[in-house]
């Protein structure tokens, strides 16, 4: 209960930051798109809170080399399918980002449906400077199953 009031409070109060005038802000177009993307980006950054930033920390600044940055990574802005797939997934081994090596294995979360990854994928897309726009769940399920490949 707590936990969708929340949810609902974060997104009435991007619906304010957007707003109706400013309805196209984060790179949409039309009233229905915004919403969508702002219920997206609202519930996206609730759940990185809940499964991602104990380890890379709510402003999505990471722990040390333990683990990467988000909010200045070039490793996300080159590679959003991979990011989609880590977030499944997750990763062993060597990981570059921003000219550093990363090696702590980060765990999948493969509970989280494709509509909560696509989620979490808009909240990250379009936190800390970038703005890709709404990461609908049909391309979080075509990149899924492709993965492996």
């Amino acid at each position: 209960m707590i936990r969708r009031l929340k949810v609902w409070v974060a997104f009435l109060v991007s619906l304010l930051f957007c707003g109706d005038i400013l309805w196209g802000c984060l790179g949409k177009t039309g009233k229905q798109e915004s919403v969508k993307f702002q219920q997206y980006f609202a519930v996206g950054e609730q759940l990185y809170i809940k499964n991602c930033s104990n380890c890379h920390q709510k402003s999505g600044v990471g722990l040390g080399l333990l683990y990467p940055p988000l909010n200045t990574s070039d490793f996300m802005d080159k590679n959003p399918e991979k990011v989609i797939c880590l977030i499944k997934y997750g990763i062993e081994g060597e990981l570059l980002v921003n000219g550093s090596q990363y090696n702590k294995a980060m765990p999948g979360i493969p509970s989280l449906t494709e509509l909560e990854i696509a989620e979490i994928s808009t909240f990250l897309f379009n936190s800390w400077g970038r703005k890709k726009g709404i990461i609908e769940t049909e391309r979080v399920s075509s990149t899924i199953e492709h993965c492996q490949d």
